[in-house]
């Protein structure tokens, strides 16, 4: 006889987490699965150990900026393992934390792997569970390109495990996994070289943040070098690394070749098939807006599905699925529209809403474009050529905002209450009658012309 609950999520990261919580405080059985460390890709290898090596990086880029404010310093080393050691004692602080929360809120914890047995049932370790309603939530995992001497190359998983800074690296690929690791490594000392498939990063990004971004790290030091399809990596006697790209190119002497080439949905290892389930040609389970997966009973929620891969979304998504199944809200689900994003580039860059052009793809001649181009005053004082851009998409007589996109010295922070603002509708009207905040990189968005 199997064990029995009203929900069992499959993944602890933030989407399984989020569900069986909101479905548990409204007085669902719930149980989670989960093989490895309770948290998922955001807390072991992902947002919180990626944030701390961000925050790490820009300590180095004011102790550079420094003598321009007057400060002389005797000269300063950093360690990696010091900062690897505080950072692994963080994580396991977390996902310490959630082992216990996991108890307090009485959800059992099913350690072990989960793979379908039928529409209702998981096998977990050879013992059989079943639910009325099941979660999938198995996050997502690194991509290695099929390329002869992939091996010899690490993930964004092997980053987080390196026991030194490296010297001489090359980064595969011009997400914004590749566009972060290569200014983290950069800003802390070690030379870098961007190696990008096509001849741009960040493609969905508006061209103000590709643009500015390409700008802002070949000044930085960073060698970016577009339309480099990888052949293959091989290994010298002395264990350096040479990276062959397409039409000859080559690096040699790499310490370290990081593979940032895309993530891939956890989904196979599942046995989705023996559920019904029919995940499309990448993996992903597709989802209805009320992350039904099509067969009853059987939902879909975070990297999963396809959908904007961010913690907040899942978590986002995670609560209103729990709500709408136990907490007697049938409407209840999440709007993937306006979802704002950041990535912590050197410097970061933020967005919301539609690019300028995906809004004249919709909306043409009615677009209307604001922006700036400005050097913070904070870079007054220092060496480093960062410029901060901002554009605002407008549509309309009214001009509606229907877009931000931002790059420079804390945008990551300002564009939480700008995404509201646009969520709710604001024009240009709304931000030109908003008095400004004097001196700040922020009042630009106010005061555009």
């Amino acid at each position: 006889m199997a064990d029995h609950y009203d929900l069992i999520a499959i993944g602890a990261g933030s989407g399984g987490l989020s569900v069986a919580e909101r479905a548990a405080a409204h007085g669902a059985r719930v149980a989670i699965v989960e093989e490895g460390a309770l948290g998922g890709t955001c807390v072991n290898v992902g947002c919180v150990p990626k944030k701390v090596m961000w925050y790490a990086a820009g300590v180095a880029e004011t102790l550079h900026d420094a003598a321009g404010y007057g400060f002389t310093l005797d000269g300063w080393r950093f360690d990696w393992a010091t900062l690897k050691a505080a950072r692994e004692k963080l994580i396991e602080g977390i996902t310490g934390f959630y082992g216990n929360w996991m108890a307090d809120n009485h959800i059992d914890h099913l350690q072990g792997h989960a793979r379908f047995v039928d529409a209702k049932t998981v096998d977990v370790g050879g013992t059989h569970y079943t639910a009325d309603h099941i979660a999938v939530c198995p996050g997502g995992e690194p991509m290695v390109p099929d390329v002869p001497g992939a091996e010899l190359g690490i993930t964004s998983d092997g980053f987080f495990e390196l026991e030194s800074l490296p010297h001489n690296v090359a980064v595969v690929g011009g997400g914004y996994i590749g566009v972060e690791l290569a200014g983290v490594l950069n800003a802390l000392g070690c030379h870098v070289r961007l190696i990008l498939r096509k001849d741009r990063l960040l493609p969905t990004f508006d061209s103000l943040i590709r643009e500015g971004l390409m700008e802002a790290m070949a000044d930085a030091g960073i060698t970016v070098v577009p339309q480099a399809p990888v052949q293959g990596l091989a290994q010298d006697d002395e264990g350096r690394l040479r990276l062959d790209c397409a039409d000859g190119m080559c690096f040699h002497g790499l310490d370290k070749v990081i593979w940032a080439t895309g993530r891939r949905p956890r989904t196979a290892e599942l046995e989705p098939e023996k559920a019904g389930l029919k995940p499309d040609p990448a993996g992903f389970l597709r989802t209805d807006d009320y992350q039904e997966t099509g067969v009853p009973g059987i939902y879909a929620v975070g990297d999963v599905t396809g959908r904007p891969p961010l913690t907040p979304v899942a978590i986002a998504a995670g609560r209103r699925l729990g709500d709408r199944l136990f907490g007697n809200q049938p409407d209840r689900h999440l709007d993937y529209q306006n979802i704002p994003t950041v990535v912590f580039s050197h410097p970061p860059a933020g967005t919301v809403g539609l690019t300028e052009g995906q809004a004249r793809e919709i909306h043409g001649d009615a677009v209307r474009i604001y922006q700036t181009r400005f050097t913070a005053l904070y870079h007054s004082f220092t060496d480093r050529n960062e410029k901060t851009a901002m554009k605002l998409v407008c549509v309309g007589n009214n001009e509606r905002i229907v877009g931000c996109h931002m790059m420079g010295m804390g945008v990551d922070e300002m564009l939480q209450g700008f995404a509201v603002a646009i969520r709710m509708g604001a024009t240009k009207r709304d931000f030109d009658d908003t008095v400004a905040l004097h001196p700040t990189s922020a009042e630009e968005l106010v005061t555009l012309r």
